[in-house]
């Protein structure tokens, strides 16, 4: 079997930007990836990660080194041997998935061994802002049952306090993305506990997280950046309740069903989120979200212009893909 292989880096607008700790976007930068024998082509999407070195101009480089061995019939399981983990290879392994299910007559959730898929709930991403935008962003989402929202260290908890004022009862999620230290990590967790938040995202910087291992946290943690890409969970018990699982990150759908699994033997709890994409990027993850505890795949509901066609959300229902999209 021989494949031709693609690619094509795009931009994407979010509508009106988005802010974390460390960056503020105005565009989705994404890589789309196409491998096609001539009868059946399969797509899949990644988002480079500059926090990981990553960026569309290194994602291209190595998608084109691979691309001989793709045309020679390189397999999933052969992938993950021959690349490592990251964007490049999750758009490569989920465009693989595509084309064995388009090429199969199978669905993608067939072939894992899934069954049907079902819709799930995903958290909707407030950005971070003052406490009073912050408040008036969340007013106008307090419909949705889960929220997920961005932080920033200093003055988080006013922040946390006047999101739940403004959300009274939905579900929340927050995500410090690595902006806490010693000066006010128990001031912001105690904020958070006051608050019922259900789960703190990487409140420390990876490389300073060990204080978790002897910290009081009475509020679920979880774990993003400290799950480098490639990288197992063992080392991560110690200090976090719960694992981020991003396709980009694990680098494809392949090594990200074998995450989980390490993820469950050592009983996480498993969030799957998303960088930020389009719903070509969410698709391969709904496999994931099946069995997750919290998910967050709301990258096109931040996008002033998705793909067509893309995935169906009903509020914060999120449906699985249609054959159309993906899978």
């Amino acid at each position: 079997m021989s494949l031709s292989v693609e690619l094509v880096a795009e931009r994407f607008e979010i509508a009106g930007g988005f802010k974390i700790s460390r960056e503020t976007r105005t565009h989705a930068q994404v890589v789309m990836v196409t491998v096609s024998d001539g009868t059946s082509t399969g797509h899949g999407e990644c988002v480079p990660y500059p926090r990981y070195g990553e960026s569309l101009e290194s994602v291209q480089t190595q998608v084109e080194e691979i691309a001989p061995l793709l045309k020679e019939g390189l397999s999933r399981e052969a992938l993950l041997k021959t690349m490592p983990a990251g964007a490049a290879r999750n758009a490569v392994d989920c465009a693989l998935w595509d084309f064995e299910a388009k090429r199969s007559g199978r669905s993608a959730a067939t072939i894992a061994g899934l069954g049907t898929l079902k819709p799930v709930t995903t958290a909707f991403t407030i950005s971070v802002d003052t406490p009073d935008i912050m408040a008036e962003k969340t007013a106008a989402a307090a419909h949705r049952p889960l929220l997920k929202v961005k932080l920033a260290g200093a003055g988080d908890d006013e922040r946390i306090a006047a999101v739940r004022a403004s959300a009274p009862n939905s579900t929340l999620i927050v995500d410090a993305n690595e902006a806490w230290d010693e000066s006010c990590f128990d001031k912001n967790m105690s904020a958070c506990k006051a608050a019922g938040v259900a789960l703190i995202e990487q409140p420390l910087p990876a490389k300073g997280d060990e204080l978790l291992a002897d910290a009081n946290h009475p509020v679920t943690l979880c774990a993003d950046e400290s799950l480098h890409p490639g990288k197992g969970v063992d080392e991560l018990r110690r200090k976090y309740d719960a694992v981020n699982i991003k396709l980009d990150k694990a680098g494809g759908l392949t090594a990200a069903l074998q995450l989980v699994q390490e993820a469950r033997a050592m009983e996480f709890k498993v969030m799957i989120g998303c960088m930020l994409g389009t719903s070509l990027a969410m698709a391969p993850a709904v496999l994931i979200a099946q069995g997750a505890d919290f998910v967050d795949l709301d990258g096109p509901l931040l996008l002033a212009r998705d793909r067509s066609p893309g995935l169906h959300f009903d509020g914060s229902t999120l449906y699985p893909p249609q054959p159309e999209l993906w899978g």
